[in-house]
């Protein structure tokens, strides 16, 4: 071959490869003008490349226009929905097609704070509930009930929301339509629910007793009336009317307790002297039967100043927790009565005795109502199970606080406190105590 030819050879495998590497370049540029969706511009070009490169850049430019433009509109949709649906109280929930987050609002945050950043995260990744998610699915089916009670379960308990789903389409130019879920929280009113049962049954249960000894005391006095020794007669007499005042004192109980959770339980505030009132509540004690072989003592701090209160509501207060340490501590048994200021404004009082305590795993149950740390032996001295949740109540009403404290086989110290002025806190008090569950009952 002569050296003109290898020359030439030369020159145009030159060429190819130069062209080669022209392509590659420009095929990179346009690869990276599409991913940040911007149009290629000439001058982005490595060199012209024919009529044919022109015609595909101009083609990727108005698909990366389109694209911005939907993706504007798809922002311009959810700004609009933030806007519109951000502020309710109600939680709103919307995802795509695929499962993904679109929009959640701040209601729904606050029901589900756990869920961080779920904007674009798999709904399933980010709620962790069969029961919705088959609700989800049956929104997308359209065999979905109007509305549907779906309990969320976490470390924290249970969630209960009332969940509302619909679909919405086409959502942002896209084939298949959003969905969109309302969820009311019922978590609250669910509880009530499920204290209602069970006062409802309790109650029955504390009616049935004494209702079912006064009929067959009774049916037995009918039907043996004539026949009947006059001794028994006289002892089922007795019978019927100590059940009698039983179901009398449990019926005045859950009437005070009824007044006491009502809107309007108001207290008739005056200057009281705690250490007057306490005396004689103590000598009224001292006075009873049930106080026989009881040593009641009263210890009053000089420093505790009068207070504002309703003094027949506090002796109400006195009363339940003193004949609760008299029912159920043994003749001999001390009863320490104290008040003591804490702090600059409030006073604690406290009721101590030395008798048999209260179990470890009984203690914070004792201000529910109707439970008994010792059932048989409560109902045998007449105890209607709602002494302490009335104490609870009016102590709430005041704006203070009650608790027990107790060592099993060492005795018990019911503690209360008082503010010495009305204020916001008793109004807070007020609230927590007419929409609190309910609680109390006697040891």
């Amino acid at each position: 071959m002569s050296t003109l030819a290898i020359i030439a050879l030369s020159i145009a495998v030159g060429l190819l490869l130069i062209r080669h590497l022209h392509h590659r370049r420009a095929v990179a540029a346009l690869r990276e003008a599409l991913i940040a969706r911007r149009a290629l511009l000439r001058d982005d070009l490595p060199g012209a490349l024919g009529p044919g490169w022109d015609e595909l850049c101009t083609t990727a430019g108005a698909l990366v226009e389109e694209v911005n433009r939907l993706d504007q509109q798809h922002t311009g949709q959810i700004a609009q929905l933030e806007a519109t649906l951000g502020s309710l109280q109600e939680a709103v929930l919307l995802i795509d097609a695929n499962n993904y987050v679109l929009l959640a609002n701040q209601a729904f945050h606050a029901i589900f704070p756990k869920a961080g950043r779920i904007l674009g995260e798999r709904l399933e990744l980010a709620l962790h509930s069969d029961a919705f998610l088959r609700h989800v699915a049956a929104v997308r089916a359209e065999r979905a009930q109007p509305r549907q009670e779906i309990e969320f379960v976490d470390a924290q308990g249970s969630t209960w929301l009332e969940v509302t789903g619909s679909a919405i389409g086409p959502f942002n130019g896209r084939k298949n339509p959003a969905l969109l879920f309302v969820l009311h929280d019922i978590t609250r009113q669910k509880r009530l629910e499920n204290v209602r049962k069970e006062f409802v049954a309790n109650v029955s249960h504390e009616l049935r007793t004494p209702l079912s000894v006064i009929k067959g005391y009774v049916e037995t006095l009918v039907d043996s009336h004539d026949s009947m020794p006059l001794a028994d007669r006289d002892r089922f007499l007795k019978t019927i009317q100590r059940h009698t005042e039983r179901l009398n004192s449990l019926l005045e109980d859950l009437l005070a307790l009824s007044r006491l959770e009502s809107a309007n339980a108001g207290l008739a505030r005056e200057r009281v002297d705690l250490g007057t009132l306490l005396a004689g509540a103590l000598d009224d004690f001292r006075a009873r039967p049930a106080a026989e072989g009881h040593r009641i003592s009263l210890s009053v701090e000089p420093s505790v100043p009068p207070l504002f209160a309703d003094p027949l509501k506090l002796g109400q207060v006195v009363d339940n927790l003193v004949s609760n340490a008299l029912k159920y501590t043994p003749r001999g048994s001390r009863i320490d009565v104290g008040a003591r200021l804490v702090g600059p404004d409030q006073v604690e009082v406290s009721v101590r005795d030395n008798g048999p305590g209260i179990p470890a795993e009984d203690l914070p149950h004792v201000f529910e109502r109707f439970y008994r740390v010792d059932k048989g032996r409560s109902r045998e001295k007449g105890g209607t199970g709602l002494g302490l949740s009335i104490v609870k109540h009016i102590v709430q009403l005041h704006g203070g606080r009650v608790w027990a404290e107790s060592r099993y086989g060492d005795g018990t110290n019911f503690l209360f406190t008082l503010p010495l002025q009305p204020s916001a806190v008793s109004a807070a008090g007020r609230a927590t105590a007419g929409s609190a569950s309910p609680a109390g009952a006697a040891r």
